[in-house]
């Protein structure tokens, strides 16, 4: 049976002897552009990311990765909670965007436990059912770097770069060994627009925020 998903499933080009599909590439790009909006503090970057996990989803759902498909409902999850936090409450700074700050201790601890733990614990869920990951131990890690980057992103933390650099780190080599081309490629830009974006953000982790009053609060 058709549906309008379909034309999303269609090859788009073949590059490297691989063949990239409309959502692969879609999705893609569309989370590369949620990586700059929020190099530059910018709300849309959580529309972006779910925008991005809806075509994803397609895309695994197509390929029948059961697991691909669970892996950005996750992310989808997140998405709505960062999109809340910088739209309630959050520190604003003097230009109306989000201020962001380094993670105190406590927080940096908690994100390092988090992603030791949360690695470990799916990384053992995708050995045990294969069927959901191809790459159990480098899936898991660079998808819970994933969410533990957008949980840094979602309070404002500069650490929020640091954890995508990390999954780089594996990314990149594993798309290109893997025979990902395009998907390797996608993580240079990533890369990239990562330094970039530290840059910024460690350049106005010292500005001054102004604190909003929160509905409820007391002087």
């Amino acid at each position: 049976m058709s549906s309008v998903f379909d034309p999303l499933h269609e090859v788009a080009f073949t590059a490297f002897g691989q063949d990239v599909i409309w959502s692969d590439m879609t999705g893609n790009l569309i989370g590369l552009a949620a990586l700059a909006l929020g190099w530059r503090r910018s709300i849309w970057t959580w529309p972006a990311q779910l925008l991005s996990g809806l075509v994803l989803i397609a895309a695994y759902a197509s390929a029948q990765l059961g697991g691909g498909v669970g892996k950005q409902l996750l992310v989808i999850i997140v998405a709505l909670w960062g999109w809340r936090q910088w739209r309630g409450g959050r520190q604003q700074a003097a230009d109306g965007q989000i201020a962001v700050r380094f993670a105190t201790g406590r927080e940096r601890l908690a994100l390092a436990s988090g992603a030791v733990v949360g690695t470990v614990a799916v990384g053992w869920l995708f050995t045990g059912f294969p069927s959901l990951s191809w790459n159990p131990w480098p899936d898991a890690y660079i998808f819970i770097g994933t969410l533990v980057a957008m949980i840094a992103q979602a309070r404002g933390l500069v650490e929020f770069w640091f954890a995508w650099l990390l999954v780089d780190v594996v990314g990149v080599p594993l798309a290109f060994s893997s025979g990902l081309a395009f998907s390797g490629l996608v993580y240079v830009f990533y890369l990239a627009l990562v330094l970039w974006g530290l840059r910024d953000w460690w350049r106005r982790s010292g500005a001054p925020a102004s604190r909003p009053v929160l509905e409820g609060a007391t002087a």
